[in-house]
């Protein structure tokens, strides 16, 4: 009799803790199962004040000062245009000068004393005419510099959203991890109750209890490292975004216009990647950097006008106008080797930037491959680890289940509630790391852009200061000094 009321009790003291977990019993089995997997694949807490990646993504690309930095680098490179087209125009040029002269001669009847405050005022003007070809290739290789550094641009602005994306993702699955393993800490801290319940009535040993108190500690320590590796996200969220990351972050979809196949993959990034057009263009700029000094070997001609007028130059009373224009040709004969060694330079410059243009290619192919790869790998262990939890579930409950007859052990049930924890864990991993892959996948094809991602921002147009100073002849300054 007593040994049936022990029973009872054992088994009241198991079916409360089971009715603590998070998935009720009371359902048919297959019922029960499809209930529990629904709640697995959303095991996180429901979001109270969820942000989306979009506001993140915002964030980074208006506040972030490495991505700043590199639009005032362009700003910068935008000067070398006006700086090429200089030579077109003339240069002009005003000197003056003023001071006092005192003259004395000496002669056998007379002695003479002149003073003179002797001044004159003069104005040069010059106009190239021809160099070369050196105006023209300057030109040109200022242009291709600009163009590749808006590629860098790009670049930069794909890494930074890249890293806010990886960022926000990374705040989102540790959160998730923390919540499994807190919820996680909680069942096993009933399981050691009713390990200790079972133990007192006699129903199970010693050893079970320390089997529960030793996965209750690991699951302890679980916990802390998870809110460590939370607290280390959240750092890089806000070093990235710029503002601290919220809590109960959503999963975000995929990016739109990721190519179907692995081949689009290769044959987009082979193309459009920034760092291809870049290279390419440094080619380009390195082609009319070759022509530049070359015009240096040729002749020049400029014309040369200037106007001076001196007062009390030859005497006290005097004036002395002086107006010429004159058409100067320079034909270079020996320039002591300096322009053929700066000409051989160059070139060899120029097949340095022919061979970063295939290891950019090469890079880019490489970093395509590897995303989709992953973005593969990843969904397929998203649907298997699914699977693993719906198995999992299942094979819990059954474990719980036959534990309460006395068929299976606590180190049973203990290695069922684990193997529950470590897909969903896994799941939530995966899930990570197929959406970090999708993103990318569309840095690696030119598609992680503000524009492309249609965030709702103002898209910086590099144009509207390339434009501004272009022909610009005068000023020390322009309109986005200092953004």
């Amino acid at each position: 009799m007593l040994a049936f009321h022990n029973h009872r009790r054992v088994t009241a003291l198991i079916t409360r803790r089971r009715s603590n977990f998070p998935f009720a019993n009371k359902l048919p089995r297959t019922a029960l199962a499809a209930a529990l997997v629904a709640g697995a694949l959303a095991f996180t807490p429901e979001p109270a004040q969820a942000q989306n990646l979009a506001d993140a993504l915002i964030a980074a690309y208006t506040n972030n000062p490495t991505l700043a930095a590199r639009r005032a680098r362009l700003r910068a490179t935008d000067e070398q245009v006006p700086q090429a087209l200089s030579n077109w125009r003339p240069s002009v040029s005003v000197t003056g000068s003023a001071g006092y002269e005192r003259n004395k001669s000496t002669l056998r009847t007379t002695d003479r004393t002149q003073d003179r405050s002797p001044a004159s005022v003069g104005v040069s003007i010059t106009q190239p005419l021809y160099r070369g070809g050196r105006t023209l290739a300057a030109t040109e290789g200022a242009e291709n510099s600009v163009r590749a550094e808006r590629a860098r641009l790009i670049d930069t602005e794909q890494d930074i959203l890249l890293s806010a994306a990886t960022a926000y993702l990374n705040v989102f699955r540790d959160e998730a991890v923390l919540a499994l393993n807190i919820n996680n800490e909680k069942v096993l801290s009933r399981q050691l109750e009713a390990t200790k319940d079972r133990f007192e009535v006699g129903e199970i040993t010693r050893t079970d209890v320390h089997q529960a108190e030793a996965r209750l500690a690991g699951a302890t320590a679980d916990r802390i490292r998870a809110e460590a590796d939370l607290e280390n996200s959240r750092a890089t969220y806000e070093n990235v975004v710029g503002l601290p990351a919220p809590k109960n972050l959503e999963l975000p979809a995929e990016p739109e216009g990721l190519p179907g196949e692995r081949h689009d993959a290769i044959k987009l990034a082979a193309t459009t990647n920034p760092n291809v057009i870049a290279a390419e263009f440094d080619r380009k700029a390195g082609q009319n950097t070759v022509r530049e000094v070359k015009g240096e070997l040729l002749p020049q001609v400029d014309v040369t006008a200037s106007a001076d007028r001196a007062y009390e130059s030859s005497s006290d009373t005097g004036r002395v106008d002086t107006a010429e224009v004159m058409v100067n040709l320079t034909i270079p004969i020996y320039q002591q080797g300096d322009v053929y060694s700066r000409l051989r330079e160059a070139k060899q410059d120029l097949a340095e930037l022919t061979r970063n243009i295939d290891q950019a290619r090469r890079d880019a192919i490489e970093d395509a491959t590897s995303a989709w790869e992953n973005l593969q790998t990843a969904r397929a262990r998203v649907v298997s680890f699914s699977a693993q939890i719906e198995a999992n579930v299942v094979a819990l409950d059954g474990v719980e289940r036959e534990a309460a007859v006395g068929s299976r052990t606590v180190l049973d049930v203990l290695d069922a509630e684990q193997e529950l924890l470590d897909s969903r864990v896994g799941h939530t991993e995966a899930q990570r790391d197929e959406r970090v892959a999708a993103f990318e996948l569309a840095a690696a094809v030119g598609k992680m852009t503000a524009m492309d991602m249609k965030l709702a921002v103002e898209v910086y147009d590099p144009r509207n200061h390339y434009e501004e100073v272009r022909g610009k002849w005068v000023g020390g300054s322009s309109s986005e000094e200092g953004k």
